[in-house]
């Protein structure tokens, strides 16, 4: 078991550089997956290379299994690391590529085979072994990358970004052996940077979504730590909001009506409509400006014939739809028809015979409604 400690891990490069990462505090548990996730620049990778020991942090402490490693060479440290290329030898073949790791250890012949033969059964290339890298596909170089990290039996494994280069199919592939690899070896955690939320959602017990801030305050940061559909229900920012969920959350511009027992009571500031939702109004004041946030599988289109709009039912003039076979996607005027403000887009089943420029009635759930502060703040649900 390894389980991963980072205490105020900063990253400067240079001394007048930019910061990287900013005060990082992480706890990575024993037999957790972990994902880095991020958009580009926000230091998942850095972060990575500084647990592996290939970057230097300029402050801060990493400690593996207990022990501070700070000062520990890298192949000291009980890990290993699948980079996004495959960085294969050419003139090897699959079984002395996985094997080369071993081998520089100087790891017994026989020791070497076992362990060669256990990783290419589990990454099905048992019958590959004899091949050169450039009789592989993409993603069987990918799986050979893999196999020379499992044979070393690491207490903990990086991946950095390791599907990248694969087409869509191969990831989806890839993506549940290594998920498999992880159940397989429950004596080893995983720590894998991604910019994919589906792979973040799919494959991690845990998400450490970093920003890249729009301040010098914020760049570097983390902006949420949790499970994954803790994010995707709970954000506890617009960033995080934003950035979990595909399509991405609508967000429409409103003020604070009224505040209730049963939750808080929004105007859209464009079409005048009321909205109810479920967040405490505590810290709220009527007047108040804040962000409604609401996914587009959220959106519950209504019946042509369900009378006239309530509170919590918006009506927009369609303007687009995308069919996509299992999911139609619909998009909408603005209110005004002036195309200046925050588009929205409802996701709905496949078989919709929605047609612009049709107005379609949506109601808006309270217990799907995200409220956000001027700041970029969560209003907190209620239980």
């Amino acid at each position: 078991m390894a389980a991963i400690t980072l205490r105020n891990v900063s990253k400067t490069f240079g001394d007048n550089g930019p910061v990287v990462l900013r005060d990082v505090d992480l706890t990575i548990g024993n037999h957790e997956f972990c994902v880095f996730l991020g958009p580009s620049g926000c230091g998942k990778s850095t972060l990575l290379r500084i647990i592996a020991g290939l970057e230097d942090p300029s402050s801060g402490e990493i400690a593996i299994d207990g022990k501070r490693v700070n000062d520990v060479a890298p192949a000291q440290r009980g890990v290993a690391m699948v980079f996004q290329s495959y960085a294969l030898f050419p003139h090897m073949t699959v079984a002395e590529n996985i094997g080369f790791g071993l081998k520089i250890a100087k790891t017994p012949p026989e020791e070497i085979q076992r362990r060669v033969k256990e990783a290419a059964a589990i990454l099905q290339l048992d019958t590959l072994l004899d091949r050169k890298p450039k009789a592989l596909s993409g993603g069987q170089r990918q799986r050979v990358a893999i196999g020379r990290a499992i044979v070393r039996e690491p207490g903990v494994f990086l991946f950095d970004e390791p599907l990248s280069n694969l087409d869509a199919t191969l990831r989806g592939k890839t993506r549940l052996e290594i998920a498999r690899i992880h159940a397989r070896f429950n004596h080893a955690s995983t720590v894998y940077v991604t910019h994919d939320q589906i792979e973040a959602m799919t494959l991690a017990d845990k998400i450490v979504l970093l920003n890249t801030g729009k301040t010098a305050e914020t760049a570097g940061s983390i902006a949420q730590v949790g499970a994954p559909l803790e994010l995707y229900h709970r954000p506890n920012s617009l960033f995080v909001a934003g950035f979990i969920g595909a399509p991405q959350m609508n967000f429409l511009d409103a003020q604070v009506a009224d505040i209730k027992d049963q939750g808080v009571r929004v105007q859209l500031c464009q079409s005048g409509e009321f909205v109810m939702t479920r967040q405490s109004g505590t810290h709220l004041t009527p007047g108040e400006p804040v962000t409604l946030g609401i996914r587009p599988e959220h959106l519950c289109i209504m019946d042509s014939t369900a009378g006239p709009p309530a509170d919590s039912v918006i009506t927009r003039a369609l303007s687009l739809v995308e069919r996509l076979g299992e999911q139609t996607y619909l998009h909408f005027n603005d209110p005004e028809g002036d195309q200046k403000g925050a588009p929205l887009m409802a996701k709905v089943q496949g078989n919709s015979t929605a047609c612009p420029p049709d107005p379609i009635q949506m109601s808006v759930p309270a217990e799907y409604c995200h409220l956000f502060t001027a700041d970029g703040r969560a209003v907190q649900h209620l239980q």
